[in-house]
């Protein structure tokens, strides 16, 4: 039962809040039961700003005091479909191979391949990629794009993972988890959801046994209820517990840009800076001894609100997300890029050292650093 405005505020009262928070404060996370955590999401003010110190304190005891960041370049499943034709210039190779001569670590790669491709079309770019810059990690393909991959090619899903382990892919992200709950999930569609949590969960767990690692990701603000923000973090950290394979959560708001067609109508409205730093602030606490990265999706969120999370618990800000020279539209998040000297600005105003990492957050070689990173 869908019980949330689209985007409503919902606080708890200062009791309650109180309650949970002297709890949490002496005894620990692990103290905490559901409805605490429930409470802690709707607090406020004085309480929230000593529950943001808190997820900040945590954060410190994980991470230290570095704000790390990827050098990365996203690419768009249709735009690489449509160059694995060689005559298509600039090609994947060309593409891939500035991403690399810029210092890029990683390349991202996600969205639906187009009906007309090849069925082998998602191996096909994999190894495009892989064969133009064999040192780069190539983070690829949503649940969603992996089932689809396994279904073109009449294979199962461990199967295909398995064959694109082996062309090259080494991580999934782990977007379109939305909020796992099935009737929340169909309401978003506005019917039958694409894709259950069971098969969410089933793909994730299928990527990690066969080798690869992924993100794990919740999409708050919209018609959840707190309770079931609750439910979707507990529900990570089982599968952490089973597997050990996240590398890091990914908090994003619904915005403009990711709202299901179906309930577009309803979304006048962003979820606030309170509930964005509350549910960070929860997330680091609730999930501690389990992710030790809690990541700012500083794309969807304002500079100022950025900051705040990352004082209240989060330690990394992504990716900056090269555009290039050659085609820098060929991105679905083409126009947002940070450069360094942005990274080492917001270190700074937090008081700490910016740090580059590779997708699995080990350090990078000096000669990996990137020698231009946009405008």
């Amino acid at each position: 039962m869908i019980s949330r405005s689209w985007a409503a505020d919902v606080t708890a009262p200062v009791t309650t809040v109180r309650e949970a928070l002297d709890r949490l404060r002496v005894q620990g996370s692990s103290a905490l039961a559901d409805d605490d955590w429930v409470a802690l999401l709707g607090s406020q003010g004085d309480e929230l700003d000593e529950l943001a110190h808190l997820a900040d304190r945590a954060r410190a005891q994980v991470t230290g005091e570095t704000l790390t960041y990827v050098v990365n370049r996203n690419l768009d499943t249709p735009v690489l479909a449509a160059r694995l034709d060689a005559g298509v210039r600039p090609g994947i190779d060309e593409l891939v191979a500035e991403a690399d001569a810029l210092g890029a670590t990683e390349i991202c790669v996600q969205g639906p391949l187009p009906d007309d491709a090849p069925a082998d079309g998602h191996l096909r770019i994999i190894e495009a990629i892989a064969a133009a810059a064999p040192r780069i990690h190539i983070h690829a393909y949503r649940p969603a794009e992996i089932r689809d991959a396994a279904a073109r090619q009449g294979r199962t899903v461990e199967q295909f993972l398995t064959a694109a382990r082996a062309a090259g892919l080494a991580s999934v992200p782990g977007t379109a988890a939305q909020i796992l709950d099935d009737d929340l999930r169909d309401v978003l569609a506005g019917g039958r959801a694409a894709l259950t949590s069971a098969e969410w969960i089933e793909t994730i767990e299928t990527a990690h046994r066969v080798g690869l690692t992924s993100t794990a990701t919740m999409v708050y603000g919209h018609l959840e209820t707190p309770a079931q923000v609750v439910a979707h973090l507990r529900t990570l950290v089982d599968i952490q517990s089973r597997t050990g394979g996240f590398t890091e959560l990914i908090l994003m708001p619904m915005v403009e840009t990711n709202t299901p067609p179906a309930v577009a109508p309803l979304a006048k409205r962003r979820p606030g800076v309170r509930e964005t730093r509350a549910v960070h602030a929860v997330a680091r606490l609730l999930t501690a001894g389990s992710f030790d990265h809690l990541q700012v999706a500083w794309t969807k969120i304002d500079p100022a609100t950025a900051r705040a999370v990352l004082a209240g618990g989060a330690d990394d800000i992504g990716g900056l997300l090269l555009d290039g020279d050659l085609m820098p539209a060929a991105g679905v998040e083409a126009g947002y890029v940070l450069t360094v000297a942005d990274i080492a600005a917001i270190a700074a105003d937090l008081g700490r050292a910016p740090a580059q990492r590779t997708t699995r957050y080990e350090p990078v070689d000096d000669h990996r650093s990137p020698v231009r990173t946009g405008s």
